[in-house]
């Protein structure tokens, strides 16, 4: 499972992080990500899975890892398509259709195991074209026109498959099917929920009852933080202040490891928190290019200190 990532891009993903995340966590019995987003700290993971939970707002979102999990093949065989720019934009409308659209989602909120596999194919095939917000947003009917980039769609991170004697399609389908194995095989005993965030999180029983736990943080960005606030589906830029002062509240639990993320001077955390500076990838944010260098982690006093990492032997409890 080495090198496991989304087969889609996603603006503010920590892949590029996620390691410096398990080193300062080490290996909890039990590991939350209230906003999974590509779930990149998760599928990062170095150590053998125990008790994970992972949650989004966003419906289409969930319902694409719920989907993997439950039928690879089927989601890859429906997301190996060319990119072509009239049917991302049928596409794009048929996912935002209304009733239906918000009647699904709704649903998902209330059923763990529900789950559409058109629709989770269809909307991974899509966004790794989309460049920009909007995608599957309002009422179906872009603002302007998607731009579209030549080459770029979901296979664009595909293994090699070294057999000369298949056809292209059918090689692209293959590599897709495996790499949506990975996942599923990756994903097989991941809870995967679709709400409000605090309810992965807000009781003792979910979070410390099993023994340590890794709590991974990544609202929306703050209006603080002067980003595009057009960059998701479903935004918030006000629940980050709420998550800071969950985080600080519950930091001081010697059984809890946190991990906030956000723009420089965007939280204001206790001292004995720690703040890690990372750069992000620019991506498609070219204009925003100087936001990639104010990227920040705090961690929770009882994460793991590097220098001890080794002489410290992993005992959780």
């Amino acid at each position: 499972m080495e090198g496991l990532q989304a087969p889609f891009p996603y603006f503010g993903g920590k892949s590029r992080v996620a390691l410096e995340v398990w080193r300062r966590f080490g290996d909890p019995k039990n590991y939350i990500e209230p906003f999974c987003g590509s779930c990149a700290v998760l599928l990062a993971r170095p150590s053998e899975p125990k008790i994970e939970t992972v949650n989004d707002m966003d419906g289409l979102l969930t319902n694409f890892w719920r989907a993997v999990r439950a039928e690879p093949d089927a989601v890859a065989d429906l997301m190996n398509w060319p990119v072509n720019e009239i049917d991302l934009e049928a596409r794009h409308k048929w996912l935002c259709r209304q009733p239906e659209f918000d009647g699904f989602v709704e649903a998902m909120k209330n059923d763990p195991d529900l789950y559409d596999v058109k629709r989770a194919a269809w909307w991974c095939w899509g966004i790794c074209q989309w460049i920009g917000g909007g995608w599957c947003a309002g009422k179906g009917v872009p603002r302007k026109r998607p731009q579209l980039v030549a080459g770029i769609g979901v296979h664009r991170k595909l293994p090699h498959l070294g057999n000369a004697g298949i056809g292209e399609n059918e090689r692209r389908g293959e590599a897709l099917r495996m790499w949506m194995k990975q996942i599923s095989d990756r994903l097989r005993n991941v809870r995967i929920c679709c709400g409000d965030w605090k309810r992965t999180c807000g009781s003792y029983t979910t979070t410390t009852y099993h023994g340590t736990c890794g709590v991974f943080l990544d609202p929306p960005y703050s209006k603080e933080a002067k980003r595009c606030d057009s960059l998701y589906r479903c935004e918030d830029l006000d629940v980050a202040h709420d998550v800071r002062e969950w985080a600080i509240e519950h930091g001081r639990d010697p059984m809890m490891r946190i991990a906030l993320c956000g723009y420089e001077g965007e939280h204001r955390m206790p001292d004995d928190w720690k703040c890690v500076h990372w750069k992000a990838n620019c991506r498609y944010a070219r204009r925003n290019l100087a936001n990639r260098f104010r990227e920040r982690i705090w961690f929770s006093p009882h994460c793991i200190e590097i220098g001890d990492l080794l002489s410290q032997k992993t005992t959780e409890r």
